[in-house]
């Protein structure tokens, strides 16, 4: 090694030495009122598994799951053990002539696998515009998915249902 170039390593006190020192992070700070968006990592307003720490999936998931309890498990002899399953965007044909995008679909057993409940989480979550609008649409989408599949009125399967 060149005497005119220093050691890159660890020293002792567990500090890099030399050029391969890391820089120190720019944190921003406009107009002195603290940094923007979410903090990241644990902070005493909002610990690790607490809700305000969810992602936006997390969060849907969370009501999807709540919605679907709520509806099927009225239901449970006639449906069986129904999965939840949850889907960013559904995949559509090359040939598909709709206008909408479908919010949900329910998927029959199959011989390795239990019938399932697809939700796709971008089409709902942009059709609510809040929580409550979110949750009203799941609650109304799992209802008529449930619906079709028993093959009886939706008002029928949840007591809460109103159709639009």
């Amino acid at each position: 090694m060149p005497a005119d170039q220093p050691a890159i390593g660890l020293a002792i006190t567990g500090q890099l030495t030399g050029p391969a020192q890391p820089r120190a992070r720019r944190v921003r700070d406009r107009h002195g009122r603290g940094t923007r968006g979410r903090p990241f990592g644990d902070t005493p307003l909002a610990p690790a598994g607490i809700p305000a720490r969810r992602t936006a999936a997390e969060h849907f998931d969370a009501v999807a799951l709540r919605m679907m309890h709520e509806v099927v498990d009225r239901w449970t002899e006639r449906l069986g053990d129904v999965e939840l399953a949850v889907e960013e965007v559904p995949v559509l044909p090359d040939h598909w002539d709709e206008e909408s995008v479908p919010l949900a679909a329910f998927v029959d057993r199959t011989p390795t696998g239990r019938p399932r409940l697809v939700l796709f989480r971008r089409p709902l979550e942009h059709r609510g515009e809040g929580a409550l609008e979110l949750e009203v649409l799941l609650l109304t989408v799992i209802t008529e998915q449930v619906a079709e599949v028993l093959g009886i009125p939706a008002e029928d399967v949840h007591p809460g249902y109103e159709a639009e």
